[in-house]
């Protein structure tokens, strides 16, 4: 399957989010980078997307040559994916968006947790002002 491009802007991060943008293409790709998975473990390992929405990323990540399937000739046939040696050139892309990933939701859950701290003491002052003016 060929894939067509329309880049618009020119911009090279355009042509690389063209083959890993979207939200579970990054995901495959990352779980993928593990070693060989059967289509079954990458539904597993991306339970919010339907097994639609993996085929069709899947199909364009191998159109990119970022991923390989094989098919095995077995009843019922045994298909698997892994990364290429041109698709594990992503690697460090990947691994940066993890950590970088990993840190925002570190900062996140930490202004979650202060912004609760501060409503939970600011009931507290209310209620402890009502109780002290009667």
């Amino acid at each position: 399957m060929v894939r067509k491009y329309n880049w618009k802007t020119g911009c090279d991060v355009e042509a690389t989010l063209s083959v890993i943008g979207g939200r579970w293409k990054p995901i495959l790709v990352c779980r993928l980078l593990s070693g060989k998975k059967r289509f079954s473990e990458l539904c597993r390992l991306a339970p919010n997307a339907t097994e639609r929405m993996i085929t069709l990323q899947l199909r364009e990540l191998e159109a990119d040559g970022i991923i390989s399937r094989h098919v095995h000739a077995e009843v019922p046939p045994r298909v698997e994916y892994e990364v290429t040696e041109y698709g594990r050139s992503l690697q460090p892309i990947i691994e940066t968006m993890q950590s970088w990933g990993s840190e925002f939701k570190a900062l996140k859950t930490a202004e979650e947790i202060a912004e609760l701290a501060a409503s939970e003491g600011e009931t507290d002052f209310r209620h402890n002002q009502k109780v002290a003016n009667g």
